[in-house]
């Protein structure tokens, strides 16, 4: 694939001239759109899905499988996004690749729609794919709107970025899930196709405002290159297809022969991936001590990530069971909490955009590590506070919606401190060599995070009881207070990067 720009795909405008989205480039609001209707699609979905699978309407299954379907499909979706970096970076650039999974995830939903067992199972493959392309590749494309790291607007971009994710995630469990729970499942799932379909239109439409980067394949794959890639993929294939085609003819097929070895690859790839980058003897002195750095904000946000996604599932369950769904004596479907996060975010982004702004002018900003440690202890309070409904719930009553709500207030402001912020020094402290590649290694922590979890409730561990949630709280404090301990350190390995 040629990696020359054409004239066409030279942007119209630079940073800090013409039409401005906010004060940002104009291409940030094509990517903001997109972003948008393809996070409205895929929260829709995860809102339906932990419910869908519980639902004796639906597929009917215990609380313990329907959290590790929920969180090895959340792995798979962001453990996808390296290998979608990579084709990025060595076959068809960022833009295409973004517009290839729009249609693949379009094609998911539409599967997924259909009231069939089998074909939802292979909806969600589709879905995880899609998503797998699209994520680290839209994120590096906003990257490329501003000049440079140093850009001041750079965190700020990601911030409007991330109001878009927000705005798309919030309308969606208001509408798929209420279709899904009042109305019929499928037509819910048909709901998110129609939600992405919108998301390609818009990307298509829009995509001349986007950098001249974005179209660019930076290291394309050789030809001998090619042969090689299809005939491993061919090979692992093929192994794969008789691996489990012997275990199904022979009768010992269960889902945990699916569940397990992506929760393992979940836990061992981000492994084998940050110590394969550290190894390359290719980067800097400087690359390298960034890399190091950029260690101690992996670990902390896979721990982050391994209580947050919790609320789409164990939380979410133990509303469906143990809690008062009623507002002022009116009853609302249970998916709507998964609005709660997202309306949230709208509404205080902004704030922290402006507050590290204005900290900044005054040379009082925190640092990343700071910041980061700051989301670690906000997490593990949230579940802290989860004890007391939990606690309401084995008295015998039920908790009120409030209780819930606030566990997903103390998770937001937690997240406004640590994502915005890891998307934003993923791309600030990214080897030249990796590009779009890291932007995927940065979602490999979800994927560690979410593979815990997954791991536990495969191993039967109820992910709702008191000591359980207790435990996960204490471990997210304790290492919030080590990431601060030691953000000197981080600092200093962090070199120019602030």
């Amino acid at each position: 694939m040629a990696s020359s720009l054409t004239k066409d795909s030279v942007r119209p405008e630079t940073p800090g001239t013409g039409k401005t989205f906010f004060g940002h480039p104009r291409g940030l609001a094509t990517l903001f759109m997109t972003e948008m209707w393809e996070r409205f699609s895929y929260y829709g979905m995860k809102a339906l899905l932990p419910l869908y699978l519980v639902a004796p309407g639906g597929l009917h299954l215990s609380a313990a499988t329907a959290t590790a379907i929920y969180s090895v499909y959340l792995s798979l979706v962001y453990l996808l996004a390296l290998p979608g970096g990579w084709f990025a970076d060595r076959v068809l650039g960022p833009r295409k690749t973004v517009a290839v999974a729009g249609a693949v995830i379009m094609l998911g939903h539409l599967t997924l729609a259909l009231p069939s067992a089998g074909t939802f199972y292979a909806g969600l493959g589709l879905v995880a794919i899609g998503s797998g392309l699209l994520k680290a590749n839209i994120s590096t494309m906003v990257g490329h709107l501003y000049d440079g790291p140093e850009d001041p607007r750079r965190d700020g971009g990601f911030t409007v970025f991330y109001i878009g994710i927000n705005l798309g995630a919030f309308a969606a469990p208001l509408v798929i899930g209420t279709v899904g729970e009042n109305v019929n499942w499928h037509l819910g799932f048909a709901l998110a196709a129609v939600g992405m379909a919108l998301g390609l239109a818009q990307f298509l439409l829009g995509s001349r405002h986007l950098d001249a980067r974005s179209n660019v394949v930076p290291t394309p794959l050789s030809a001998e290159e090619k042969a090689r890639t299809l005939r491993k993929s061919a090979f692992w294939a093929a192994v794969a297809v008789v691996f489990y085609a012997v275990v199904g003819f022979s009768g010992h097929y269960t889902l945990n022969w699916l569940l397990v070895p992506i929760t393992i690859a979940g836990l061992l790839i981000p492994v084998m991936v940050i110590a394969r980058i550290k190894r390359d003897r290719e980067l800097s002195r400087v690359e390298q001590s960034k890399m190091s750095a950029y260690i101690w904000f992996f670990v902390a946000a896979a721990v982050f990530w391994m209580i947050y996604d919790q609320g789409g599932s164990t939380v979410s369950l133990f509303a469906d069971s143990s809690a008062k769904n009623t507002v002022f004596g009116w009853d609302f479907p249970v998916s709507w909490y998964q609005s709660v996060n997202p309306v949230m975010i709208m509404a205080f982004a902004p704030l922290f955009a402006w507050m590290w702004l204005a900290l900044a002018r005054r040379g009082k900003e925190p640092s990343t590590a700071v910041k980061f440690a700051m989301g670690l202890v906000l997490i593990g309070a949230s579940f802290f506070l989860f004890l007391v409904p939990l606690g309401i719930a084995d008295g015998g009553h039920k908790a009120a919606a409030m209780w819930l709500v606030g566990i997903y207030f103390v998770q937001t402001v937690g997240e406004l401190t640590l994502s915005p912020v890891g998307l934003s020094v993923t791309t600030k402290m990214a080897p030249a060599k990796y590009a779009s590649q890291m932007m995927g290694v940065w979602f490999l922590a979800v994927t560690a995070g979410d593979a815990t979890t997954g791991l536990l409730s495969i191993a039967g561990v109820d992910l709702n009881k008191t000591g359980i949630v207790a435990l996960q709280a204490v471990l997210a404090v304790l290492a919030g207070a080590a990431v601060w301990m030691y953000r000197r350190k981080v600092k200093e390995l962090m070199g120019d990067v602030h």
